[in-house]
């Protein structure tokens, strides 16, 4: 008879194993067991009863808008909307202001969020043309995601558009590298299609070719350096096909807004649909939804890039692009499971065991013995409407508004410690950085 800190009791355990009633066992924030567990004893036994238990799903694309944009967001705010969506960690951007391309700016981020965030988190070191020397370096910092490249929609530092700067970066780092992959050449080129207040023009503007053209590219590079690469918000299915015969050097994420939207959302929801690389028409849905079927995607990231009501309600193009995304995540793909596109088993390996498997997080993205106990907890069966009301981002509105779903997250566990349950958050923020195989540090 064993005796643990928690018990959570009588829930249907979706781990590697497959799916089946079990209880988990936490001592110190690890898992100790996972079985029947009757006859052991607890501080505190959690009924799961109708309740499935997920491993704690972990959202690979935010943007948190800290430093520099903290009206919009900040890392307590966006960690707040995770957490209550069943969101367990997330990989945060370095798109803020100052840039997050240095020692300092990584520290001061690493500073700002442990003991503050909700969730635990990592951040991505941006790379660019000036910093590619040190990348080698600044990608092992303890809490790093990896390095990030924006090979189009972005501006200054951050822009690397030519093949000359991916291969330097490429060339100077050792692990997997994301990249948003649009040709900022080509971008440049169309701008005159944009047509003014007419977002439905956005995909016009940043067209298939664009997407496509940037991620031959970068494969081309990817291989002639014998580097990794993580391709990221695939948005066509020319892009799904293409990277079905890349599967040596690039994993692949979708994010629900691509595999949820289409064209129409423009004329209901105007600029608040518009995002880079952009929401397309059906048949780009569905060939993006063939990709997660074969298996060519590997994991789902929201692309959380909140934007206030007054930002986003500028005539376009003068609106920015980006949504919200990190607390509607698991609801809007639970209710897609329910709906028979994808299994709970892909919705796990697309959420948990594929960020473990491709940016090797230590002790995370598994229900095992040993594994920190990061648990999603969900309803399969609720139904529930998403309303802005619910969205507790400092943007204050998604994109589903009054869209109702079944499968509905009612726990969100951290370390062993229920952060959210049943709505309510019940445990102050203890947010840590995860760690990582390739950038664990020495013990001595």
């Amino acid at each position: 008879m064993a005796h643990h800190d928690v018990i959570f009791k009588n829930g249907t355990v979706v781990n590697h194993d497959g799916e089946g009633l079990a209880d988990i066992g936490v001592v110190k924030g690890r898992i100790a067991a996972i079985g029947d567990l009757t006859g052991d004893s607890a501080e505190e036994v959690i009924d799961c009863k109708g309740l499935h238990v997920l491993p704690g799903v972990i959202d690979t694309q935010v943007h948190f808008r800290e430093p520099g944009n903290e009206h919009k967001e900040d890392l307590q705010s966006g960690s707040l909307s995770a957490v209550m969506g069943g969101v367990t960690g997330v990989f945060e951007m370095p798109n803020t202001n100052p840039l997050t391309i240095s020692r300092q700016t990584f520290a001061d981020k690493i500073a700002r969020a442990t003991n503050r965030m909700h969730c635990d988190f990592a951040f991505y070191i941006g790379g660019t043309h000036d910093n590619v020397g040190e990348l080698g370096t600044l990608e092992k910092l303890p809490g790093c995601a990896g390095v990030k490249v924006f090979m189009g929609s972005s501006t200054g530092s951050l822009l690397v558009p030519d093949d000359a700067g991916v291969e330097a970066i490429l060339s100077a780092i050792s692990r997997r590298a994301a990249f948003h992959s649009e040709d900022e050449y080509r971008l440049e080129e169309r701008k005159h299609l944009r047509v003014e207040g007419d977002p439905s023009s956005h995909p016009v503007w940043r067209d298939v070719e664009a997407a496509l053209h940037s991620t031959k590219r970068l494969v081309t590079i990817a291989r002639r350096t014998g580097k990794r690469i993580h391709v990221l918000h695939i948005s066509t299915a020319e892009e799904m096909a293409f990277l079905s015969r890349c599967k040596d050097v690039a994993s692949v994420e979708v994010t629900p807004h691509h595999l949820t939207l289409d064209e129409t959302a423009y004329q209901r929801l105007g600029t608040y649909a518009q995002m880079n690389p952009p929401v397309r028409d059906a048949a780009h849905r569905d060939g993006i939804w063939a990709g997660v079927a074969n298996g060519v995607a590997d994991i789902l990231g929201s692309d959380h890039a909140p934007h206030t009501r007054e930002e986003k309600g500028k005539p376009y193009p003068a609106s920015p692009s980006g949504m919200t995304g990190v607390q509607t995540l698991v609801p809007i793909m639970l209710d897609h499971v329910n709906a028979g596109r994808m299994s709970l088993a892909r919705f796990v390996d697309m959420t948990s065991a594929g960020p473990n498997r491709l940016f090797g997080i230590a002790a995370k993205g598994r229900l095992a013995v040993g594994y920190d106990a990061d648990l999603t907890v969900v309803d399969l069966k609720r139904r529930e409407t998403i309303t802005n009301d619910w969205i507790t981002s400092k943007a204050g509105w998604t994109p589903y508004d009054g869209v109702t779903v079944t499968g509905w997250p009612v726990g969100t566990v951290v370390r062993g410690a229920p952060v959210m349950w049943q709505g309510a958050l019940v445990t102050p923020a203890t947010g840590q950085p995860m760690r990582f195989l390739e950038a664990l540090p020495a013990e001595g």
